[in-house]
């Protein structure tokens, strides 16, 4: 019996050894566990803090969110800045492409994801489906259950939210997952920061090279067309804008005019003149700040105008003052389901607006200058003229007037004569050539010949054209041609040019305005694609053909040999 009793105790004893050896065990396995997840934490906060571009920071904070608490799902909410109630954007983990794209629309901080949005603090789930804000989930969704969501502050604001579902293995998120991925969540902000700050200076690295690239453009004599271009392609390609359009003001009016339209719709916006009241663009004219919305297509500011934005969604708009002087507006729109504008992108906007109007504004007067030195240099040119060439010609046509007397035959008397009739003829020429010259100074002459109106409508074409036409005038324009006669070929010209610029495609025309045998002939050439079709083209060459016949002439429109379109207005003028 002692020796029974003794053999029990010594079961008793190695029992509660290995016991104590299985408790130790597991406390051992324990520590190793925390400390590898302590080191897979470390790890997880140098990896979210090497990579400085924001986007590959979420997706890098997400993936490795996924991997720490072991979670098969994970996404990260950024909240938006202009609607703190709802999400900007969201990044998922654990979804391929074609799963995403049958669930639809991404969330907007509804459920539950909206639960964490209203109330910033850790939230644990052993089932998404007992908690009161939880509603469901969309069409084709993969079933959730376990839930672990936990903020992300930059600067003490809550930048947006961590979201993890569906524990592996069927167990749901404990404490200590909670504690990982909290602590996860800190060095997630300061990588955020970090990548907002870089991201920052890169922008506005690129506004100083957009400027100075822009500057440079119009102060180096580039045409005003090509600066244009510059101002709306690189806002659009620094803020990642899927349409930029750029309206101008009118002259003697309130009104807008889109001048360029590029990317998304854009056919849709060019040409288009619309009232500062009642548009986007319009009420970016109102103060010098840009104006932003989330939804372009819904913004109850807009009433005026056609339908045009059809698949976008976020819009900024800024305008371009120098001083106080309106010089254009520029608006930039993101594809709908984009983000939205924030205003740390904007902010550099207005200051770039202002530089892209400033240099307007000294590229003006830099033609300004320019045509005043050529203005005198005319006055000049034609001074010496009148000066030198014209009388000696009218003295020349003197002597040999006084020679007649002196020839004996008829033949010969005949030819003096018809020399100096070309004489006067040609003194004539030079006399018009003068006055054209003198008619592009405003003191000279008050610039309402037909030298001067041509001139005038062949500039204010350039911007639409992209490029400047040749123009050639020839004989008496301000002298042969009537007032009437001169109104109509001015409005031949004006829609001539409209329909290269609409129509053509053209990248040079040749333009002539000639008299010559009692005639006037207004000629429009292009290089451009031909004649399309279309009511609007057949309704204005109807309207030039109209003048043609008030004025007892005619319109002929052809394709010449070299391709392109030829437009030919004559009308004969009225005799001494």
């Amino acid at each position: 019996m002692a020796e029974s009793g003794a053999n029990s105790e010594g079961r008793t004893a190695r029992s509660r050894l290995d016991d104590l050896l299985d408790e130790l065990q597991t406390k051992i396995n324990t520590v190793r566990g925390t400390r590898e997840r302590v080191h897979s934490l470390l790890e997880a906060v140098l990896t979210v803090g090497r990579e400085l571009d924001l986007s590959q920071v979420l997706r890098r904070i997400v993936e490795t969110a996924v991997v720490l608490v072991d979670a098969e799902y994970g996404a990260l909410g950024v909240i938006s800045e202009q609607d703190q109630d709802r999400l900007s954007e969201f990044v998922t983990v654990g979804l391929d492409d074609e799963r995403v794209a049958r669930i639809g629309a991404l969330p907007q901080g509804h459920g539950i994801l909206g639960e964490l949005i209203r109330h910033p603090e850790p939230l644990r789930l052993a089932r998404i489906s007992d908690h009161p804000a939880s509603y469901g989930f969309p069409a084709h969704h993969p079933p959730m259950h376990s839930f672990l969501g936990v903020p992300i502050r930059v600067r003490d604001e809550v930048f947006g939210n961590l979201y993890l579902t569906e524990r592996r293995g069927g167990a749901s998120f404990n404490r200590e997952d909670e504690t990982v991925l909290a602590t996860l969540a800190v060095a997630a902000g300061v990588a955020i920061e970090n990548a907002r700050l870089y991201e920052e200076a890169r922008r506005r690295q690129r506004w100083l090279e957009a400027n100075a690239e822009v500057t440079r453009a119009l102060l180096s004599g580039d045409p005003e067309t090509r600066a244009l271009e510059l101002i709306v392609s690189s806002a659009g390609e620094i803020l990642q804008a899927d349409l930029g359009v750029l309206a101008l003001p009118i002259e003697g009016s309130d009104d807008l005019q889109v001048v360029l339209a590029v990317g998304t719709g854009a056919e849709a916006h060019r040409g288009l003149v619309l009232p500062r009241e009642g548009s986007f663009m319009g009420v970016a004219c109102a103060g010098p700040e840009p104006i932003t919305t989330p939804d372009v297509r819904s913004d109850a500011r807009i009433t005026a105008g056609p339908p045009r934005w059809a698949g976008l969604g976020p819009a900024a708009a800024v305008c371009m003052e120098a001083g106080t002087t309106v010089r254009g507006v520029l608006l930039l729109a993101r594809a709908a389901g984009r983000p939205a504008f924030t205003s740390t992108e904007t902010a550099p906007l207005r200051s770039f607006a202002g530089q892209a109007a400033l240099a307007l504004e000294l590229s003006d007067r830099r033609q300004v200058n320019e045509q005043l030195a050529l203005f005198a240099d005319r006055d000049r040119i034609a001074r010496d003229l009148h000066d030198l060439a014209i009388q000696r010609l009218f003295a020349t046509g003197m002597t040999l007037q006084s020679t007649v007397r002196f020839v004996a035959g008829p033949e010969g008397s005949e030819r003096l004569l018809r020399a100096v009739d070309d004489l006067d003829e040609t003194i004539k020429i030079i006399r018009s050539t003068i006055f054209g010259l003198r008619a592009h100074d405003p003191g000279a002459v008050d610039g309402r010949g037909l030298r001067a109106r041509a001139v005038k409508t062949v500039d204010a074409a350039v911007p639409a054209l992209g490029f400047t036409p040749a123009l050639r005038m020839e004989g008496l324009l301000d002298t042969d041609v009537p007032v009437a006669v001169a109104d109509h070929a001015v409005a031949v010209l004006g829609e001539g040019l409209a329909n290269v610029a609409r129509h053509a495609g053209a990248s040079a025309a040749d333009l002539s305005l000639v008299v010559r045998s009692g005639e006037l002939t207004v000629t429009v050439k292009d290089n451009g694609r031909g004649m399309p079709g279309g009511e609007g083209r057949r309704s204005g060459l109807r309207n030039l053909s109209e003048r043609a016949a008030q004025a007892g002439g005619e319109l002929t429109v052809d394709r010449p040999d070299g391709g392109g379109t030829r437009l030919v207005w004559r009308v004969p003028l009225p005799g001494d």
